[in-house]
């Protein structure tokens, strides 16, 4: 069966609307290499089978760079990035290469006369020219290749420029996949092509970065190689020294905002225990940060993945997890201990294979739970680009962190109480920015003189909170757990829920016990006179208000 061939390439595709990115063969069918559309002519049945492996690279003896003359672009500039003119299949292509980080070939696009795509290897998860840039103030980002090597020459090949893999419909894929090496950069100017695919992917992809840092650039033409070929060089230049930031929506007059206060619809998700905090709290909600608090040992954790099971498995709600004291294996387990009611993270054999496994698909078949995978300290942009993207990519309800002072141990300041002030600001705004709800936990000072430890029952109060007034000033809610681990028999397994903090309500003071069953591994709703007749470290508490 001979392979068609194309009759009239670069016309209007009528399903994404690029001007020229359909190709029309003689055989009748037709493919748009922007939206991938492919369309049957007369007589075919179905669609071509997409080979499963993918194609050898071009050996370097296959393959020189030399300049694109019809595209004004000089050998200077094509040698920067490696673009380069090759055979393949036996017709003369254009070969624009993709590196890893190490500086490894790992991919090539080809590129035909007839303006159809191939690739070879893997290219679709980073841009072209990124092996050339770890960062700077300046990035431009354009459509495709020919443009990026366009705007790079317009600017002599001394700014940070690079592409697409893909297209318009790849920006959003390799946003996410390089989202921390786009925040190394002051600045990223978008200058994708003028026609309705590339316009619709800046929309796409303009909230993935730290507000203010995405501009926009406008061309008077398509795209930058159409300037660069008319010898606007100029133009090209203006066009990102002018690019602007989307037009901010933060200032707007009282009387436009009746659509958000009529279709407001704040709900609070209750703690999954019938205890008083409950009605106190009026649950946790989106768009706030709660801080836990407790002793070393108390319970915060255990607390912390009973939340995170409840959220995720019983409530259905997305759940991001960023648990940098243990490993992800660790945080599933205990997922699982959860819902069979066996300590599977202590005893592995607790349950037969089956039930493991059945367990493991229960918890996971509805994608609800993400999972950092990460174990201890990071620094504080990669925090704020992880917890952005689990907010805005992944578009989870909650995140929790555990804990806030880990995750700043390793940053290169020796004030922890400035980093967390600084971290706890910035996530602040995070929240405010994109409606996530945030669970943090938090460490306490220990208490000195004759007070009581934490460790022994002592009551907990927000001047403890350890590392910066901010732990105590920025959080909407504030929840402490106090447990006495001396007590003696079951009574040292009492926790009491106490609210610090909670700014919709006003309401503090102690909010119920609950219980931890050693058995099932499982937190329960308690009355502490079940298990001891006169209460020696606690006391129940009426609401302050």
């Amino acid at each position: 069966m001979r392979e068609s061939e194309v009759l009239h390439p670069h016309e209007p595709c009528p399903d994404c609307g690029s001007s020229d990115g359909m190709s029309i063969y003689d055989d009748g069918h037709t493919f748009c290499f922007v939206c991938k559309k492919w369309r049957a002519g007369e007589g075919e049945a179905k669609e071509p089978r997409d080979p499963k492996k993918p194609l050898p690279l071009l050996e370097k003896e296959d393959i020189k760079v030399a300049p694109l003359r019809k595209r004004g672009i000089t050998s200077t500039t094509c040698e920067r990035y490696g673009y380069s003119i090759g055979v393949f299949k036996g017709q003369t292509v254009q070969v624009a290469p993709y590196y890893n980080d190490i500086q490894e070939l790992v991919g090539q696009k080809i590129r035909t006369k007839d303006k159809d795509f191939i690739t070879l290897g893997k290219v679709s998860d980073r841009f072209f020219g990124q092996h050339l840039f770890q960062g700077g103030k300046k990035l431009v980002i354009t459509e495709g290749e020919i443009d990026c090597l366009s705007v790079s020459q317009a600017f002599d090949n001394k700014y940070p420029v690079v592409s697409l893999p893909l297209g318009s419909q790849s920006a959003k894929k390799v946003f996410k996949a390089q989202l921390d090496w786009l925040e190394r950069f002051e600045e990223v100017v978008l200058m994708f092509d003028m026609d309705a695919p590339g316009q619709q992917a800046v929309e796409e992809v303009l909230g993935y970065l730290t507000p203010g840092k995405t501009k926009v650039a406008k061309l008077p033409r398509k795209d930058a190689n159409e300037c660069l070929i008319n010898e606007e060089s100029h133009i090209i230049k203006a066009s990102v020294w002018n690019a602007q930031s989307p037009k901010p929506d933060s200032i707007v007059n009282a009387n436009e905002l009746w659509e958000e206060v009529n279709t407001d619809n704040t709900m609070g998700f209750n703690l999954p225990w019938d205890v008083p905090i409950n009605e106190m709290l009026m649950g946790l909600r989106k768009g706030e940060i709660t801080l836990l608090t407790a002793g070393t040992g108390v319970g915060k954790s255990t607390l912390f993945r009973e939340l995170q099971y409840h959220f995720g498995h019983t409530l259905n709600l997305k759940v991001g997890m960023m648990m940098l004291e243990e490993a992800p294996r660790k945080t599933i387990k205990g997922l699982m201990s959860i819902h069979t009611g066996h300590r599977l993270h202590l005893n592995r054999a607790a349950i037969s294979d089956e039930e493991y496994r059945r367990a493991f698909d229960e918890l996971t078949k509805t994608g609800n739970f993400i999972v950092y995978k990460h174990f201890g300290s990071l620094g504080e942009d990669s925090l704020m680009t992880t917890v952005r993207y689990l907010a805005v990519v992944e578009k989870v309800d909650f995140i929790f962190l555990d804990h806030i002072s880990i995750a700043v141990s390793g940053i290169a300041d020796s004030d922890e109480r400035k980093l967390i002030d600084r971290l706890m600001t910035n996530l602040r705004s995070l929240v405010e920015e994109t409606g996530v709800g945030l669970c943090v936990i938090s460490h306490l000072t220990r208490k000195s003189g004759s007070d009581q430890s934490h460790e022994e029952g002592g009551r907990v109060s927000l001047n403890q909170l350890r590392g910066s007034g901010s732990l105590g000033q920025l959080p909407d809610t504030i929840i402490a757990v106090e447990r006495n681990q001396q007590d003696e028999g079951e009574a040292k397994n009492l926790m009491l829920l106490r609210s610090l903090k909670c700014r919709e309500t006003g309401e503090t003071g102690a909010g119920g016990y609950l219980h931890y069953d050693k058995t099932t591994g499982r937190l329960n709703a308690a009355d502490p006179k079940d298990f001891r007749e006169e209460p020696e470290s606690f006391s129940i508490e009426e609401p302050e208000f």
